[in-house]
């Protein structure tokens, strides 16, 4: 027992020493508020503009008519995915005609690429829906709790009844929003107003019910709480833009070399304290939708939206200084200003090698699409032949294959067409709806508007026909003309082989 009142000595001290101990540092750091505070400029405008058409587009598309006959549905942009097809206004694409959609993808990805080489994150500070409806948000929170100001103090209350009851009444905008938000979605998807209809009787499909309420919920939670969190933390676009930045990108810049030292107007009026053209006012971060502070230096959290360029712009009027201490600029323009040069025009700026070929590339591919589109034939065929039996070999010596052929009407109205064989010298088909008796060279069918025709055919050979290749042609009889052909096989008993 005595060997035991030695080890418990220096516990009471680590105990001590523990307590004692300064508190670990916190490796995150609660969520700062951010109030943007209001500014007139030109990029404040054109954020406006850009808000407006994007939420226009958005909410009215699906709205739209567009007249495709009696046999299609009237709505100008529709993913009918029931009837697997995507319409937007005279466009119609088939699933196998995908590839139009996956070129409009990279297009898509391209222009982002191309936007970025140009003019750096201009796609996230106007145009990306996170951006827009944050924005939009944003301008509901000064319209409810007032100016900057007002917001920090009330965000500091504490929570009493009024607080309550504003809180309330803006989430519940937010709510309504989001909800318009995930039920113009739906739209794209059936007849709009159709699905309105049934949407408010309770009979539309459960998963338009379960979208809604997914979209109304992630719009709600990440424009109305999370904002700029999402732009800094979540989204991975920030990440990739900066492998296709360099020093001829353009993006928002702090000219620090005619901002520093930073001074108040009173020090500016003291000729023994050399101070720059920055007074130190705080605006362009005060007015900044992620809280960042531009003059520290190009960072993660800038989404180049030009609201601080307003702001500071707005600041140099008032003292009588030039304009663009902070501004849309390139670093290598940049420097050039510093040792006096006269800054290159924005517009020549953009135009820099690797911008042309992003250009280049883009143009290429909408101009390969134009052409598969103008085109494209409105009637195709597809032959799937049997494998098993590869062939038939009847009682008086003639060969049978049999096939299901795809006739495929892409107009909106019927069309007659004329399925044909080529090749086999003496072979004739008949359809699984004919008798073997009228079997001929050429079948005519009516395929019903936008509709696929699916036939069972079968070809009868002469006793002896070696294995060849057989090709099916079709051809449309009316006005409008158009053909197409598929090759396949016509199996039979090898000749060299004793049955």
């Amino acid at each position: 027992m005595t060997n035991l009142a030695p080890q418990r000595q220096p516990r009471k001290h680590l105990a001590k020493a523990i307590a004692s101990a300064p508190a670990p540092a916190k490796l995150y750091e609660k969520r700062k508020p951010v109030c943007p505070k209001p500014v007139d400029g030109r990029f404040r405008r054109l954020k406006w503009a850009v808000m407006v058409l994007c939420l226009a587009v958005y909410y009215i598309t699906p709205w739209l008519r567009w007249d495709r006959g009696p046999w299609s549905p009237h709505q100008a942009v529709l993913i009918d995915l029931a009837h697997r097809r995507f319409y937007m206004f005279a466009i119609e694409i088939w699933p196998q005609e995908f590839y139009f959609v996956a070129g409009l993808l990279i297009m898509a990805g391209i222009g982002l690429f191309l936007i970025t080489s140009a003019v750096g994150r201009a796609w996230c500070g106007y145009a990306c829906p996170q951006t827009v409806w944050t924005d939009l948000f944003q301008h509901i929170d000064r319209l409810i709790d007032g100016d900057r100001n007002a917001q920090l103090r009330l965000d500091a209350a504490p929570w009493t009844a009024s607080k309550t009851a504003r809180r309330l009444g803006k989430w519940s905008i937010f709510l309504a929003i989001a909800f318009a938000t995930g039920g113009a979605w739906i739209l794209y998807f059936a007849d709009a107003p159709t699905l309105f209809r049934q949407f408010w009787a309770g009979d539309a499909p459960s998963v338009a019910y379960a979208t809604v309420a997914v979209l109304t919920g992630t719009t709600f939670w990440l424009g109305g709480f999370m904002r700029e969190q999402v732009c800094i933390y979540m989204c991975p676009w920030p990440r990739i833009q900066s492998a296709m930045l360099d020093e001829k990108s353009l993006t928002v810049t702090y000219k620090f070399w005619r901002g520093e030292p930073r001074g108040s107007v009173k020090a500016a009026q003291n000729a023994t304290v050399p101070t720059g053209d920055c007074v130190d006012c705080g605006m362009c971060t005060a007015v900044c939708p992620t809280g960042i502070d531009i003059r520290t230096g190009s960072q993660i959290g800038c989404i180049t939206c030009g609201l601080c360029v307003d702001a500071c712009d707005n600041v140099m009027a008032q003292l009588g200084r030039p304009r663009g201490l902070i501004d849309y600029a390139t670093l290598e323009d940049s420097a050039a200003e510093q040792s006096g040069a006269t800054p290159t025009p924005h517009w020549k700026l953009i135009w820099h090698p690797r911008t042309l070929v992003y250009l280049g590339i883009w143009s290429l591919i909408g101009l390969g699409l134009l052409f598969a589109l103008g085109t494209r034939q409105h009637m195709a065929m597809s032959v799937a032949k049997d494998r098993n039996p590869p062939y038939m070999l009847l009682s008086d010596g003639e060969l049978r294959n049999a096939y299901t052929v795809k006739l495929r009407n892409m107009e909106d109205r019927p069309r007659p067409m004329a399925l044909s064989l080529v090749g086999v010298p003496g072979a004739k088909m008949w359809a699984d709806d004919m008798a073997k008796t009228d079997a001929s060279r050429q079948l005519v069918r009516t395929v019903a508007a936008d509709q696929t025709d699916p036939l069972r055919i079968y070809v009868l050979a002469p006793a002896g026909t070696a294995p060849q290749a057989l090709s099916f042609a079709l051809r449309a009889l009316d006005a409008e003309g158009g053909a197409a052909s598929y090759a396949t096989r016509l199996d039979a008993p090898d000749p060299q082989v004793p049955q």
